[in-house]
């Protein structure tokens, strides 16, 4: 059996895709997972599950079109590969500096971070910076400067904003510590 970590995209964000925790667990659950924790109201969870990561992230979508009616990505990584992508941080990334802001792009399959970054362009060079790690991208800015960075408004932005989920370097931790 694996633990892994899943998170959704977009759920529980200015009033939009509403998913109660609550019942989000009760989903996961019905499913037949089970040590099931939840993180925060934006869809992270920690759960022990016998399948692959297809076969998981299409059952916990399907759930969700079913019992909240909506269409939400769903990325799934076993909490050991999450911990060994850790492993490989920059070490400007995740430092306590509160005047940067670092977090980790999580690219949903097939998109690979060429993609994204062909996608969102080069960081601006004095205010952000970005290293890729497989299907992931380790991200920092300038926390009072982020305007004028070159990758923060390319993220909401079409096409690169269907391809990700970005979670912020104290929400990955927690995360890989569930």
């Amino acid at each position: 059996m694996a633990r892994w970590i899943i998170l959704l995209r977009g759920v529980n964000v200015s009033g939009k895709n509403k998913v109660p925790m609550a019942e989000w667990k009760a989903g996961l659950a019905a499913l037949g997972h089970t040590n099931i924790v939840t993180l925060q109201n934006s869809g992270n969870a920690a759960l022990d599950a016998e399948k692959d990561q297809e076969t998981l992230t299409g059952e916990i979508a399907g759930m969700i079109k079913e019992r909240f009616g909506l269409e939400i990505p769903v990325y799934a990584i076993e909490q050991e590969a999450l911990r060994e992508l850790l492993t490989h941080a920059p070490a400007w990334w995740g430092r306590e500096d509160k005047a940067i802001y670092d977090n980790l792009i999580f690219l949903l399959p097939p998109h690979t971070a060429e993609e994204l970054e062909e996608a969102l362009g080069a960081p601006h060079p004095e205010l952000e910076w970005v290293r890729p790690c497989g299907d992931a991208v380790f991200w920092s800015f300038d926390r009072q400067k982020y305007q004028k960075t070159n990758w923060w408004p390319r993220t909401a932005q079409e096409p690169a904003r269907e391809w990700i989920t970005i979670r912020t370097a104290g929400t990955v931790r927690k995360l890989a510590a569930l």
